[in-house]
């Protein structure tokens, strides 16, 4: 197999740039396949038979290792070098120049909004805030000690019921009003659902603060006239969001994307976006994160920790990433915003540990080598918890800020001329031709 040159049915080699020649073993067949942009089509492989009737070459990947399922120009990841973009601004600089209804604008749009744009577009989102009465009605017919997930989940996918006209998704003009929609009532229904698991009364949304103060205000307000949330609260919420709105073809965006390739409306290709980030292994992680720390419970347990760690009797929760090979540039920002919010809650002992753990890490061989870096998930959960929230929030808060990308990718999605619903081919691995037994025939 090479890619720099290729033979004819005469045997001459010529030049073959921007290609790949495979030689099927099996026949002694030559196949030259395109590469762009650094792939090859896997319908290509197709091509390559035994004879007509063979189906063609497949390819194996459970997990997506190395297949790409799109082309998108929403984010920007280069995982060696810690690089992470939305439309080519990088993280950092929206973390700390912009507000998340503007990161929001930017992944939905394509490009930041002028200051009238921002303006009108805040506007509608805060407009928009006020969910349908039986959206209560049906979120109070929860157990009261439903997860917050759960619920999130089944009153998302039940918005499609309320605006039925949602399934047009190719009127540009109804489509819109749906991703204003989804944007808006994402945290009205994330404050519901942290409200009704606190046996607490429903606040409505308040229209004269912000999009992260409102959530704030929904989520803590008792019996003040008028809730101000900190400042200092507000703007390290908001840079959570910006922080996980979009992170390219993950597990959550991928499923938006699966199921939004049916042409289902935007409310039930959300709400498999918000299942899929409902798993441990996805929405979860800053959770296990938590748990590691009280485990250590002190300093001095940290290099016991770390020796079993080493040893393969411990595992290090918050390091490491699929994509990241380098310190996810995520983790180093959420840093800063812990810090800021401990200003108002006070310091956490487990932030502590969790530095020391850091530091330890950080000069160890045995980490460097392996590339375990610290990701977003190792100082989120100390966030969220030093802001109250239970353990089962966790996911949820992470949904409100994933919205406003799962949208930008269905809307990409439902606008590429190369998608089709998705269908992966399999390996067939089971029984053929078995015979019927009749049941007084079987033992």
């Amino acid at each position: 197999m090479t890619t720099e040159t290729s033979q004819s049915a005469d045997g001459s080699v010529s030049a073959a740039a921007g290609t790949l020649t495979i030689v099927d073993n099996r026949t002694g067949r030559t196949y030259e396949v395109p590469i762009e942009d650094g792939t090859i089509r896997s319908t290509e492989l197709r091509k390559i038979k035994v004879d007509e009737d063979d189906f063609g070459i497949m390819t194996y990947d459970p997990a997506y290792m190395n297949t790409a399922s799109c082309r998108s120009s929403i984010t920007y990841i280069d995982g060696d070098k810690g690089i992470l973009e939305y439309r080519g601004y990088p993280i950092e600089q929206l973390a700390e120049k912009s507000s998340y209804l503007e990161v929001a604008y930017l992944l939905i749009y394509g490009r930041l909004p002028s200051r009238s744009e921002l303006e009108e577009w805040t506007h509608l989102i805060t407009t928009h805030t006020f969910v349908h009465e039986n959206i209560k009605d049906f979120m109070q017919g929860f157990r009261y000690d439903a997860h917050p997930m759960g619920m999130l989940l089944a009153s998302v996918g039940a918005l499609s019921t309320f605006y039925p006209e949602a399934n047009q998704i190719k009127d540009p003009e109804l489509r819109m009003m749906q991703v204003v929609r989804l944007v808006a009532k994402m945290p009205t229904l994330a404050a519901f659902a942290y409200r009704h698991n606190r046996g607490m009364p429903y606040v409505y949304p308040d229209n004269d603060l912000s999009y992260s103060g409102n959530f704030l205000s929904m989520l803590y307000k008792i019996a003040e006239l008028k809730y101000q949330p900190d400042p200092r609260l507000e703007r390290a919420l908001d840079v959570l969001f910006i922080l996980h709105a979009d992170h390219e073809q993950n597990c959550s965006t991928s499923a938006v994307r699966s199921v939004g390739s049916s042409q289902v409306d935007p409310y039930s290709a959300t709400a498999a976006g918000i299942a899929a980030l409902y798993g441990p292994l996805h929405g979860g992680a800053n959770e296990a994160v938590l748990r590691m720390l009280r485990r250590i419970g002190t300093l001095e347990n940290i290099p016991d920790f770390i020796a079993g760690v080493k040893a393969g009797e411990q595992r290090l929760m918050g390091f490491g990433h699929r994509v990241y090979k380098n310190f996810d540039p995520r983790a180093k920002i959420i840093k800063r915003a812990v810090e800021d919010v401990f200003e108002v809650t006070g310091k956490n002992p487990l932030l502590h540990i969790a530095t020391e753990l850091e530091k330890i890490a950080l000069e160890d061989e045995y980490f460097i080598s392996r590339k375990l870096y610290p990701n977003v998930d190792f100082y989120s959960g100390l966030i969220y918890e030093a802001l109250g929230m239970p353990v089962e929030m966790f996911p949820v808060l992470f949904a409100i800020g994933r919205t406003s990308g799962w949208i930008a990718q269905w809307l990409e999605m439902i606008d590429d001329g190369e998608q089709k619903i998705a269908r992966p081919r399999q390996i067939y691995t089971g029984a053929r031709g078995v015979d019927y037994v009749p049941m007084a025939e079987r033992s």
